[in-house]
């Protein structure tokens, strides 16, 4: 298989594949992926569902409201915590990856966009190649 990365949790009870590229990568700075990250930014890496393999454990799900008032199903490991996925109401066949959990070489993405700009911190600067939006896009991205 081609392109295929490996990633998981910090305490190793959870492991991940992906095959192929990603359909996005986005940053975001709405008070959740704050929250959630406890940084800055969330890194997601969107793949089609089926191009995600879980290879090892069990992941427990929370599902809360975002910024735009959709529902966000988050995965994380039960043991020690980490966020590793999340779906999004309007964009269900796909499921982000977060960008942290990848196995070395790790950031091997290039990061299209940013979300949510209006609460990212007045000292983080992007570079003019990523696409900001200061709220969550109202449809989904064109396949």
């Amino acid at each position: 298989m081609k392109n295929l990365h490996t990633g998981g949790c910090v305490c190793g009870q959870i492991r991940f594949r992906t095959e192929g590229e990603p359909r996005r990568v986005s940053l975001c700075a709405c008070r959740w992926c704050q929250k959630l990250t406890g940084s800055a930014l969330g890194i997601s890496v969107y793949f089609d569902r089926e191009k995600i393999a879980f290879t090892k454990g069990k992941r427990k799900s929370f599902r809360l409201k975002s910024d735009a008032n959709r529902w966000i199903e988050q995965e994380f490991c039960p043991d020690c915590g980490t966020p590793l996925t999340w779906t999004l109401e309007y964009w269900q066949d796909y499921r982000g990856i977060a960008g942290g959990t990848f196995d070395a070489p790790t950031f091997w993405y290039q990061p299209e966009r940013l979300v949510f700009a209006r609460s990212k911190p007045a000292w983080l600067t992007l570079p003019t190649t990523i696409e900001v939006c200061q709220a969550m896009p109202q449809k989904p991205p064109q396949e």
